[in-house]
């Protein structure tokens, strides 16, 4: 989630010309067309513009007059979302983020309970008995790891977390471990593919029998080179095989937060990445205010959440590969509940190409946040869950 990276941004850019990352065009869209300085708009898919990095600020396509290369469409809501002959209409996974092990960034190693807490799994299992099957454990590469990357484990830290991850897993349930780090360690970009493929190689290692894990590369790259983040990703999967651990998944995770918004234009060498076991997800994360940043209550539309996937989707199938939305949320209103709705239901339909979803967030420490999922009074949780556990496998 990107939160704080992107508030500022998205205050500047407001009314006049849209933010970095920003909706800047797309059907039935009234906001800014223009991008701030340092970013073009972009057609993503006739449904979505969206303001990325580039040298002018460049006046989103209409919905009346494109070239050639960028057709037009006569649709003014989303796209139907009818099931392929090959989906099964049914999700792999459906589940909640847990996080707290990756709070108090910046503060390291912190303590327990002061800087930092690990998921109740006393809350994990009530979510467990509504059918709930997937869940996302955040945690602080420089806590688990606190010399450098490939140092000794912190015992504490790695016993905290295994201790959570056992519970979930022996439910019959599946963790995806996160190193919720941006692609950062102590907040220096990562650079070295081998001190990488090492971290991943020694981690992989303790649970290499354990095939309810699921290994996530790491949490939403962003403003990195894009063949670093291929390289990154790709040496996280050798280091996992090399431990052997061959009967586990592992997520991918692309540049620039992940977005499926704009997956299609900007995370297209994840192509490339290979996998003998043959058990990659592309992991996407979707948000429906109007950066996709996930800081606002407030969703764009009630049919963001299809348009915003659309692209995604088409990439996907092109590719014959697989993914899962591994952040989503909207604010607890009407509007976003419409549009979260469609984004499941998109997913559901091509579950040829999606194995599901995963809501940003739960934890012991969210109080009154707006996506707030925790049983039993969290704020999502009690606006949610009577419809999102309707999704469950």
């Amino acid at each position: 989630m990107k939160a704080t990276i992107l508030a500022s941004t998205f205050a500047a850019g407001a009314l006049a010309q849209s933010g970095a990352w920003g909706q800047c065009g797309g059907n039935g869209w009234s906001g800014a067309t223009t991008c701030v300085s340092g970013y073009t708009c972009s057609y993503v898919n006739d449904w979505y513009s969206q303001c990325l990095p580039g040298t002018a600020a460049t006046t989103a396509p209409t919905t009346t007059a494109r070239t050639t290369t960028l057709v037009t469409s006569t649709k003014t809501s989303a796209p139907a979302t009818t099931t392929t002959a090959t989906a099964s209409g049914k999700f792999r996974w459906l589940g909640v983020n847990e996080a707290g092990g990756e709070f108090g960034d910046g503060i390291f190693p912190g303590r327990w309970g002061t800087e930092f807490i690990f998921p109740d799994v006393n809350t994990i299992q009530t979510l467990r008995s509504q059918g709930y099957n997937i869940f996302r454990v955040g945690f602080s590469m420089e806590r688990l790891v606190p010399n450098t990357m490939t140092s000794s484990f912190d015992n504490g830290y790695l016993t905290n977390l295994t201790q959570v991850i056992n519970s979930v897993t022996n439910s019959g349930a599946y963790v995806a471990l996160d190193p919720h780090n941006y692609g950062r360690y102590y907040g220096k970009i990562i650079t070295d593919t081998n001190t990488f493929k090492t971290f991943w190689q020694n981690l992989a290692a303790k649970f290499a029998s354990n095939s309810k894990v699921i290994f996530d590369t790491n949490n939403e790259y962003h403003t990195m080179d894009q063949t670093l983040v291929l390289n990154l990703n790709q040496a996280a999967i050798n280091g996992i095989r090399a431990a052997g651990a061959t009967s586990q998944y592992i997520f991918v995770e692309g540049n620039q937060w992940s977005g499926a918004w704009s997956w299609n234009v900007t995370n297209t060498n994840m192509v490339a990445l290979t996998d003998p076991q043959n058990k990659i997800i592309y992991e996407m994360h979707q948000y429906l205010d109007s950066d996709s940043s996930g800081t606002s209550p407030n969703c764009v539309s009630t049919e963001i959440g299809v348009q915003r996937l659309v692209g995604a989707t088409a990439w996907l199938r092109a590719n014959g590969k697989k993914g899962i939305i591994g952040e989503f949320a909207g604010g607890a209103n009407s509007v976003c509940k419409a549009a979260v709705t469609g984004l499941l239901e998109h997913l559901k339909a091509n579950s040829d190409v999606w194995e599901g979803a995963i809501w940003w967030a739960a934890g012991p420490w969210w109080g009154d946040y707006m996506y707030n999922f925790e049983p039993p009074s969290g704020t999502a949780y009690t606006y949610y869950n009577s419809l999102l556990k309707t999704y469950a496998p």
